[in-house]
């Protein structure tokens, strides 16, 4: 009896067609060649193959220049490389990489001329990220030799690579080009067959609301952009991020997801279809959410929507001391951070000994900066001298400033307010420092609702760059214009936004988060492989669950909900599995257990 060709043992891949020779296909082909595998590069264009060789030749220049690769090595890598205009050179080939536009007619009528080119141990594999790895398989010869191999750019760089099965592929070519990812030195996380992925089916949503809350004009594009590198530690914003891959390559994503996911979140916001259709794909053609010198140019220029430096529209009230209302972490972190700015402050807590201890541990924090040689013990002790604890709200009668840092509950937030409007003086500015609850609601609290404002900071309030500086619809410009100064003061960046749930950085991080445990909760991924995928192919810093482990789990259902209540979309509704763990007690890395587990202290 024949054996099963899925069955066969596959020959080593030593090797490989790459058929496309843009930047993905000539990135692929540089990781290749430096591994040791001969290349050969298929693109129709001549000038798109003489490019990818003279692209090649500089790239493995540079990597000589920073020490990465002796001029040997390059001689030799080089040397592995051949390209041509032929399908018919893939004939030796143990590997083909397709990495041609996404489009199935193309991809297809790639894979139907392979199927009468390649040997039948031949593995075929797409880099698609938005098309059915599954429908190209079905249309090969083939479909048990059909594979999923998504590289991430630059690919040189990027450790990560999906490897994606459709129900058709034969286990032996998942091993094998899993075993070729980690001869590459990379990470493959093997996933199944549906749009985006994993990293790309998590990033794309948030991307794709990114664009709509620009579209609404609720925040600038520079102010999207920085809350998200500043909030969340990210390396690019989410609209730079787009104009990097292509406005007209997320809109193909997005609209492959939302066939499958009919989720409103993934149905591509209009703007991405209006940029793409009038030729304004980012980065490629020199302009998308912002305008670049030249077409393929990183350097972003001025254009009618960049802001004027330095204009100030209104003259902001003068600000000498800042009463701070609180007695935690957060609390002791804004008045540690006003004072090193130089500003008297007054934390007030409901009871002497609260605020005695939230000063303490303002000093302990100094002491940590001393040590670290941040600043001198001088400059700690003088700072730590213009904080005066208090035990009563009473003490905020002179300062210019009143922010509140207590229990995240309106009810109290509100009672708060009420106390501050009888006891601040008149032109104080009062602002809240809420992450999800409607400032508006606070400022209705007291008798000049002009005067007060939000201003949302990061924990740890002393390394965070950020403050979300949120205006009501009854807020003043002076009051707007004083606390942007005072935030330069204390050398935060502030970024403006309307008053609504979430603000920017919440209102985009939790809706990612949530569906992140979707894809748990589907057993589509594991929490280990979707947290390697972020860091690896998203470049974040944390992995989704080890974010929200460290956030809590009690936290982030409360935002989810209110993000649910106020948005009213079904897809932002909090995952089932989020509610039972909260249920269950499991809060995350407080309780010692969240979606992972941990020792106790």
């Amino acid at each position: 009896m024949a054996t099963p060709l899925s069955d066969t043992p596959l020959s080593p891949i030593r090797t490989v067609a790459v058929i496309g020779l843009g930047t993905m296909g000539t990135g692929i082909a540089e990781v290749l060649a430096k591994a040791g595998r001969e290349v050969v590069g298929i693109d129709i264009s001549e000038a798109a193959a003489a490019q990818s060789v003279a692209a090649l030749e500089a790239s493995t220049a540079r990597a000589v220049e920073r020490g990465k690769l002796t001029e040997q090595e390059r001689t030799d890598a080089l040397a592995r490389v051949r390209t041509c205009t032929d399908l018919a050179a893939a004939a030796d080939a143990d590997l083909v990489i397709e990495v041609a536009p996404e489009s199935y007619e193309i991809k297809q009528q790639i894979f139907r001329a392979l199927d009468g080119i390649v040997r039948p141990g031949t593995i075929l594999a797409t880099g698609t990220n938005a098309l059915s790895v599954t429908r190209l398989a079905a249309d090969s010869a083939r479909p048990e030799r059909v594979i999923g191999l998504h590289f991430f750019n630059p690919a040189p760089a990027m450790r990560l690579v999906e490897v994606v099965s459709s129900v058709l592929t034969a286990p032996t070519a998942v091993t094998a080009v899993t075993n070729l990812a980690l001869d590459l030195g990379k990470e493959p996380v093997a996933v199944g067959d549906r749009p985006g992925f994993v990293a790309d089916g998590l990033l794309f949503g948030y991307l794709n609301q990114a664009a709509a809350m620009y579209e609404a004009k609720y925040a600038s594009r520079e102010d999207i952009d920085a809350a998200m590198r500043l909030g969340c530690g990210l390396p690019m914003g989410p609209l730079a991020l787009l104009d990097l891959i292509g406005i007209d390559t997320a809109r193909t994503v997005l609209d492959a997801m939302y066939a499958e996911s009919h989720d409103r979140l993934h149905a591509p916001a209009p703007i991405l279809k209006q940029l793409s259709e009038a030729g304004l794909t980012g980065r490629k053609s020199g302009r998308g959410f912002y305008t670049y010198e030249a077409p393929g140019s990183a350097a972003v220029v001025r254009d009618a929507l960049t802001p004027l430096e330095g204009s100030v529209p209104v003259a902001g009230r003068e600000v000498r001391s800042v009463g701070v209302a609180g007695s935690g972490t957060m609390a002791s972190g804004i008045a540690e951070v006003f004072a090193k700015a130089g500003y008297e402050v007054v934390l007030a807590a409901r009871s002497e000994e609260k605020a005695e201890t939230a000063k303490a541990r303002i000093g302990k924090s100094l002491a940590r900066s001393v040590d670290k040689g941040r600043m001198t013990a001088e400059a700690a002790a003088l700072t730590l001298d213009r904080i005066t604890p208090a035990g009563s709200y009473d003490a905020f009668a002179e300062v210019d400033l009143a922010v509140e840092a207590v229990a995240e509950d309106l009810e109290v937030k509100q009672q708060l307010f009420a106390t501050l409007d009888k006891v601040c003086k008149p032109g104080a500015v009062l602002a809240t420092t809420t992450s999800s609850l409607p400032v508006v609601a606070c400022a209705r609290a007291t008798s000049r609702p002009q005067d007060v404002i939000g201003m949302h900071f990061f924990n740890p309030a002393p390394a965070m760059k950020l403050v979300e500086v949120v205006r009501t619809v009854l807020t003043a410009d002076e009051v707007h214009a004083t606390v942007r100064e005072v935030c330069g003061r204390i050398k935060k960046h502030a970024v403006d936004c309307g008053d609504r749930a979430g603000f920017i950085v919440n209102a985009l991080l939790f809706p990612y988060l949530n569906n992140a445990i979707k894809m748990v909760q589907e057993h589509y991924a594991s929490l280990d492989d979707i947290d390697a995928a972020m860091k690896l192919g998203g470049g974040y810093p944390m992995g989704p669950f080890e974010l929200l482990d460290v956030v809590g789990l009690d936290v982030s259902l409360a935002i989810e909900k209110v993000l649910h209540r106020e948005f009213r979309d079904p897809g932002l509704a909090p995952a089932p599995l989020l509610e039972h763990l909260v249920a269950a007690g499991c809060l995350g890395r407080k309780t010692g257990r969240g979606f992972r587990e941990y020792a106790r202290r």
